[in-house]
């Protein structure tokens, strides 16, 4: 058993980490690696063909705003992911409720989708191409595909793992079978859906890097091509950047929704 004198090192340390906001605790390694990266480019370990320094990204990401094209190839980028993420969620969640509410259901889906799933929707590109031509739809096909499959399998575990004590104590209550889907499977679920929801933004901003690559003329990959035929690598980390930022804040917005939507389930929040 412990006694006050062993509590005492784990209430101090709990106290000197209250006192350092929690903000900058999770910025400090990347500030660290950022100012590791510009002492590393100052003193010449790291020379700028192989990769520029910060501050010759930062100025260049402020050219790149400055005339439009990194606005301009921000909007058309975020504009195919929403597309996909909104219509990879519409497939994948339908298939899920489907398979997931309905043995019928899943003994037609689970099985195809279990198969299409581990082809890499990398190898579809040249078939969308073939079937979609070379504009916008073969991109957004792809952002789809990689959305669909996330989401499909944590909707559907989610349904699956609902406790089946829960579901007899509705039906003891009087629940109907829609009653018991919509106050116990999907509340149930929700959890995991939000998580593959999670995983699925970052699918999206994966495919949407490959889908980029296919004859695109605007947009974050399209700056990111005409980088590397100039050897511009400041652009391209540029880019990098600017990808990671963007899968960030569409991160941070759904964590926000699981703390609205989830303020019934108690969490382990780390010590």
């Amino acid at each position: 058993m412990k006694t006050s004198t062993d509590l005492e090192p784990i209430a101090s340390t709990t106290a000197r980490r209250a006192r350092v906001p929690r903000w900058l605790r999770r910025t400090s390694g990347p500030l660290l690696l950022l100012v590791l990266w510009q002492v590393l480019s100052a003193t010449g370990v790291l020379s700028a063909d192989v990769l520029a320094s910060p501050g010759t990204i930062a100025q260049v990401a402020s050219d790149l705003v400055a005339d439009g094209s990194l606005t301009s190839a921000m909007g058309v980028s975020l504009q195919r992911v929403a597309a996909g993420l909104l219509l990879g969620t519409l497939v994948g969640t339908s298939l899920a409720l489907l398979a997931g509410l309905f043995r019928a259901g899943e003994d037609l889906v689970d099985a195809s989708v279990q198969m299409l799933r581990t082809v890499p929707f990398v190898g579809l590109i040249p078939l969308f191409i073939i079937w979609f031509g070379i504009g916008e739809a073969p991109k957004v096909a792809i952002i789809t595909m990689g959305v669909s499959f996330p989401l499909y399998l944590n909707v559907y575990a989610g349904i699956r793992g609902v406790d089946a004590q829960l579901i007899e104590a509705g039906e003891s209550l009087g629940l109907s079978r829609w009653g018991l889907v919509r106050h116990v499977v999907l509340p149930g679920a929700l959890p995991s859906a939000l998580t593959g929801l999670r995983y699925s933004l970052g699918i999206a901003w994966l495919a949407l890097v490959f889908a980029e690559q296919v004859n695109a003329d605007a947009g974050i990959g399209f700056l990111m091509i005409q980088a590397r035929d100039f050897l511009r690598t400041d652009v391209i980390v540029v880019c990098l950047i600017v990808y990671a930022f963007l899968g960030l804040l569409a991160d941070f917005a759904v964590r926000t929704l699981e703390r609205l939507l989830l303020q019934w389930r108690p969490t382990f929040t780390g010590r």
